[in-house]
């Protein structure tokens, strides 16, 4: 639970036309957040503070307005977002700015309780739980009978509850030693070196989604899984201490990442026909998220085209092969694709943001008479000319940074 704060008519720490401007902007910035346009809110929040900086009650709206946004993104179906992109934010991204803003508020105001419910809230969107709940205990100190205190404290107890039951007694004690600096998982198979030496297991992911750069310093990175260092001795370690937790994050890599023979991810975008070649521009992270794990798998995804009557992908979709994957310097890419067979959609689901599915191949039959060639070749011949002027445009968009 997030809560805003209404700021006071009676300030004599500005002029009064001063104090009247951020009292608007603070009042247009609650009235966006209560209707859940939060992008609006942020905006509103941002120019109150350029007005009058460290202000604890814009401060503690804006962080609260982050939370709301990245609990929004991180509920966000697949369908929605391909009707709807957004480009440039990310559950982490706005988290991480609630918490840089929670953390100002509790250094202005120690003995604000919203503060300790602000930044509890963002530690949880993060999860870090052993950190929220030590800032909500924190906050109980100051005001024991707080009810949004208490109720983020129950709230945080439901989502650790499995993790603390699920130790057993008689295994290896587990340090933070093994753990992803990032996400605080075991690291997985073949944990990874990065150029500026942090070991990591989700570095593609954070690179894919932040513009390639490091997650934690920040040093620009430009590198694929094949030319990515492994440390190979602490994958040995790993493996020999936590077999069932190694077993566990192995099985959950593999199936992120090699889907099988008759799944595989799928973009949305336009009607693609079998031995075509084409250039495609990634600009949303949840596709530069699965553009990622395809090229740590078999460089192949299925593109399908929405049906106009249903606002649903058709049933119908074309293998692609990813023959050239360019990353660019804020996390975009730009690919080389060329499509091969024709399948059918058994059954789609969401995984992490963007569309799986399950598919078996169709067989296509060759033409029977010569109506039947005729009709074939003037299709090919449309499809062909349609195919170079959209490449045409998908080039230049790229060129110049944009999409079509």
């Amino acid at each position: 639970m997030v809560l805003i704060v209404q700021v006071s008519e009676a300030d004599n720490s500005l002029p009064l036309d001063i104090h009247n401007h951020v009292f608007q902007l603070v009042e247009k910035g609650n009235q966006a957040f209560i209707e859940s346009r939060f992008e609006e809110a942020i905006s509103n929040y941002s120019k109150a503070n350029s007005v009058k900086p460290l202000d604890p009650v814009v401060l503690t709206n804006r962080s609260a307005a982050y939370i709301r946004f990245g609990q929004y993104l991180k509920q966000r179906s697949a369908s929605i977002s391909e009707y709807r992109p957004l480009n440039g934010f990310d559950t982490s991204m706005l988290s991480e700015l609630a918490l840089k803003d929670a953390d100002k508020v509790t250094n202005i105001q120690s003995s604000s309780v919203k503060s300790y419910i602000t930044k509890a809230c963002a530690l949880m969107l993060l999860e870090r739980y052993e950190a929220a709940r030590d800032t909500i205990l924190s906050g109980l100190q100051i005001d024991p009978f707080s009810d949004p205190l208490r109720s983020n404290l129950q709230e945080l107890e439901k989502v650790m509850l499995p993790t603390s039951t699920s130790k057993t007694h008689g295994k290896t004690e587990r340090f933070d030693d093994f753990d992803c600096t990032v996400c605080l998982k075991l690291l997985p198979i073949m944990p990874l070196f990065s150029p500026c030496y942090y070991i990591l297991c989700c570095l593609f992911d954070a690179l894919w989604n932040i513009g390639n750069k490091c997650p934690l310093c920040r040093t620009v990175i430009f590198m694929t899984p094949r030319t990515c260092a492994v440390s190979v001795t602490l994958n040995n370690i790993i493996q020999k201490n936590f077999p069932d937790e190694y077993a566990e994050r192995k099985s959950e890599q593999d199936t992120l990442v090699h889907l099988g023979n008759e799944s595989m991810p799928l973009f949305v975008i336009d009607v693609i026909i079998s031995c075509q070649k084409l250039s495609l521009h990634i600009f949303e992270p949840r596709y530069r998220l699965m553009v990622r794990r395809i090229m740590e798998g078999n460089h192949r995804m299925g593109m399908v085209a929405l049906d106009s009557a249903t606002g649903s992908p058709v049933d119908v979709a074309c293998e692609v092969e990813i023959t050239e994957c360019d990353p660019l310097p804020d996390g975009r890419f730009v690919l080389e694709l060329e499509s091969h067979r024709r399948c059918r959609i058994v059954k789609a689901w969401d995984q992490d943001g963007y569309r799986v599915a399950e598919v078996e191949w169709v067989t296509d039959l060759p033409p029977q008479s010569d109506q039947e060639k005729a009709d074939l070749r003037e299709l090919t011949t449309s499809a062909a000319s349609f195919a170079r002027a959209w490449l045409e445009r998908a080039k230049e968009a790229a060129r110049h940074g944009g999409w079509i």
